[in-house]
């Protein structure tokens, strides 16, 4: 297999798993319009790859698929041509910044019959896994409510000093950060958000004065700057929330809700999912440390002792140690899909419908916290119910 990547930023890493010519999988070519993007990728792919400036450049390289991992705004405009083209596409999430660009892609898709696969890799956390797991065995009953609480120690370098921080360019981080969390929240209680509220605020970062020059270059980090007061200079425009809140209800009747916060002093995520017969909960994360505890016996007060529990095993070194070996089981799951020997963990329709949840939570909060419906799918014809 030969592959094609648009973008060289961040999420290279996904690319640089896939590239393993000893069986038979090779990244052979790059569009960006960075020079420097250029210089890196021959750096850590090979001086015997293709390169060029506009993507549509790609199309006629003979490439088994294309991993487009270029910033999220451009994401409609990259999947859409190369599913014109006929090229099979790896979409990062977001799959779009609109739910209007979410359905385009998807009409694409179906009208074309290319294959569209999208790059959430949360459902293939070891941790995730083991919490969907036990619930479909029923270890908790039925499940009536969930929430993730997020604390996000770099927040400010990760999407305040670039162009994260412009909401014409993610909509807002309900979204742009979110879209992992929600949908994990859909897929863990097994339906889609129907309505949705949010509030939040620019809290700490917009007291920031210092701010780079429009079209100023940048380079990501995540070390965690402390305090968060003391980060700068962050993007030219900075027009997003550093704390949101959202609650959802589900079609299936279920209540959820989602918080996130960039100026926390550590990093964590937690979800938390209580059924009819018990709760769910991860402790962490990360392979080697991270638990999944169940309590499903009643006792007054606080138990910190579970009824069942687990311990994530290490992961497998050939999986790559990115997101805790995740990018690499969603690799391994793309290229059997390409093969036709698997299909994929998260549908088109999954990555779409937790866009709109995001999209109309978003709304939400910026219009007083109005209870926003959150549309299905309807184009060409067919109707994908919410």
């Amino acid at each position: 297999m030969k592959f094609g990547v648009i973008g060289w930023g961040l999420r290279r890493s996904i690319a640089k798993l896939a590239h393993a010519p000893e069986k038979g999988r090779q990244v052979v070519a790059l569009a960006d319009t960075d020079g420097d993007a250029h210089v890196r990728f021959r750096d850590e792919i090979s001086r015997d790859v293709a390169n060029v400036d506009d993507f549509r450049d790609l199309f006629g390289l003979g490439l088994d698929a294309i991993f487009v991992l270029s910033p999220d705004f451009l994401h409609e405009e990259h999947a859409v041509a190369c599913l014109e083209a006929g090229v099979p596409v790896y979409l990062e999430k977001p799959m779009a910044i609109t739910i209007e660009g979410c359905d385009r892609i998807m009409a694409t898709a179906e009208r074309t019959g290319t294959k569209l696969y999208l790059g959430h890799n949360m459902r293939h956390f070891p941790v995730i896994r083991k919490m969907k797991e036990w619930i479909e065995a029923g270890y908790i009953g039925d499940v009536k409510t969930a929430w993730c609480r997020q604390f996000v120690s770099y927040g400010g370098e990760a999407y305040f000093q670039d162009w994260h921080a412009d909401r014409t360019k993610t909509t807002g981080l309900l979204l742009q950060k979110g879209a992992h969390d929600i949908d994990v929240l859909h897929w863990l209680c097994d339906g889609y958000s129907k309505r949705v509220t949010a509030m939040g605020k620019l809290a700490v970062y917009g007291d920031i004065q210092a701010r780079r020059q429009p079209g100023e270059s940048h380079t990501v980090r995540f070390t965690g700057v402390w305090p968060p007061t003391s980060l700068a200079p962050l993007h030219s425009v900075v027009d997003i929330e550093d704390i949101s809140m959202m609650q959802m209800e589900l079609d299936n009747g279920v209540l959820a809700a989602y918080q996130q916060c960039h100026f926390a002093p550590d990093a964590w995520r937690n979800y938390t999912v209580i059924g009819s017969h018990g709760r769910i909960e991860n402790f962490g994360d990360i392979p080697g440390n991270a638990v999944v505890r169940v309590w499903n016996s009643g006792q007054s007060g606080y138990r910190e002792r579970a009824d069942i529990e687990f311990t994530v095993p290490d992961i497998d070194p050939a999986l790559g140690a990115a997101h805790g070996g995740a990018d690499g089981n969603i690799l391994e799951e793309f290229f059997r899909y390409l093969s036709g020997e698997a299909e994929p963990s998260t549908t088109p329709l999954d990555a779409r419908m937790c866009v709109a949840a995001g999209v109309c939570a978003t709304h939400s909060l910026r219009n007083g916290s109005i209870p926003v419906e959150v549309p299905g799918l309807v184009h060409e014809g067919l109707v994908h119910e919410a």
